[in-house]
């Protein structure tokens, strides 16, 4: 439900959703935006041509585009971070009292949810703010990364960190011991999720079954831990299951395991491929060929499984460059992908920190530049051919910089 008004003359634009509430006021080339979901925390703000982004954790990303049309971005620090909430609770509160005195007018009155909406918007203030962070914390290990189209979804962490850990470009996971968590601990975990999300998890909109690799969990255990998913959540409702995998460990379990999974509501899996090169997988210590990427993938599909692949862009330099593209498409045109699937292209980010660059600089390799790494996606994209009539996967871009969760 969408109403448009006015307030000290200025145009507003509320919009009551079934899963958050949106508060516009100006003019669309100048105005002021701000999104919460239901149980009132704000969660993006569009504030002087600047967009933000809040993770569950508080944390708040800025993003926009230069003059020249290039995308920046930026983590803001815990006083701008703040400053941004502060003017989201602000702008909510100081426009709803108006409503209510009838000094800012609507075209028709606001629903109840709407009233209900902004009652808790206006409740979640610093303080409660600073306590559902802390409240997060007790709930979460660290969220590595996840997939784009997962930035939405309610994680649940069913195993903390990654079973190998070993890839020289990742970071995500040092920080903490493989484990995989027994059933009657990952469904405390889940319903704490639950009880923390509160109203907000109207805003998910899929369940994803983390952390790195969780899916390695053997199959009797694993179908248990499924098993309590649905006893906590309405995973249809909710859009179904999403998990990563390696292709190593996916090789391991068969048609009928992802057939098994598919039926509790597995619905897409993510394989870091990297590259179809294996003289680059090992520069890289994967610990999966890209023979068993594929073997993985057939298998998936052939149970019912959709499958997002990730490969990296500007990986090994100038010297891998030109077989890195021309195994990477050889290797993705031997996959069955069909509409359901993803195929993503996730530039190399190196930092000084990570074994990679260490290794890159070891052996002398010459890095990408950005453009130089977009054009290669380009060129593994257009070298990709797809069964006609199966459907053709979506392409997309995979910047780890912008994950919020």
């Amino acid at each position: 439900m969408v109403f448009v008004g006015h307030w000290h003359s200025r145009p507003v634009t509320i919009s009551v959703k079934p899963n958050c509430l949106t508060v516009s006021v100006d003019d669309p080339q100048e105005a002021m935006v701000f999104s919460y979901d239901y149980a009132g925390r704000m969660w993006t703000a569009l504030i002087d041509r600047i967009s933000y982004r809040r993770g569950l954790d508080g944390k708040i990303i800025a993003k926009w585009q230069t003059t020249a049309r290039e995308r920046e971005r930026r983590w803001l620090p815990p006083s701008e971070a703040a400053w941004v909430e502060q003017q989201a609770h602000q702008t909510a509160e100081t426009l709803y009292h108006a409503i209510l005195a009838g000094s800012a007018t609507l075209g028709e009155p606001l629903p109840p949810a709407g009233h209900l909406v902004f009652e808790r918007v206006i409740a979640f203030d610093a303080e409660r703010s600073r306590q559902d962070v802390a409240q997060y914390h007790r709930v979460y290990k660290p969220v590595g990364i996840l997939p784009p189209d997962q930035y939405m979804a309610v994680v649940l962490q069913a195993t903390e960190g990654c079973s190998f850990n070993s890839c020289t470009f990742c970071t995500f996971y040092r920080d903490r011991p493989f484990r995989i968590k027994r059933p009657a601990e990952f469904r405390a975990h889940a319903q704490a999720v639950r009880d923390f999300l509160g109203p907000g998890l109207s805003l998910r909109r899929t369940l994803f079954l983390g952390d790195a690799n969780a899916l390695v969990t053997p199959m009797p255990l694993l179908l248990q831990i499924f098993d309590q998913v649905h006893a906590v959540y309405d995973v249809n409702s909710l859009g179904g299951v999403y998990a990563f995998l390696d292709g190593f460990s996916g090789e391991r379990k068969t048609v009928a395991d992802y057939q098994a999974l598919a039926a509790k509501g597995l619905k897409r899996v993510y394989i870091g491929m990297e590259s179809g090169n294996e003289a680059l997988l090992r520069f890289l210590n994967k610990p999966s060929m890209s023979a068993e990427v594929v073997h993985t993938v057939k298998a998936m599909k052939a149970g019912g499984v959709a499958v997002g692949v990730i490969v990296l862009l500007g990986a090994g330099g100038h010297e891998y460059a030109t077989q890195h593209v021309a195994d990477t498409i050889r290797v993705l045109n031997e996959m069955p992908f069909d509409a359901d699937d993803i195929v993503y292209f996730s530039e190399l980010i190196a930092d000084e920190a990570m074994e990679y660059t260490q290794a890159a600089y070891q052996a002398q390799l010459r890095p990408l530049t950005s453009l130089e790494r977009i054009a290669q996606g380009e060129d593994i994209e257009a070298g990709l051919q797809f069964e006609e009539g199966q459907g053709i996967p979506h392409i997309s871009r995979y910047d780890i910089r912008e994950f919020v969760y």
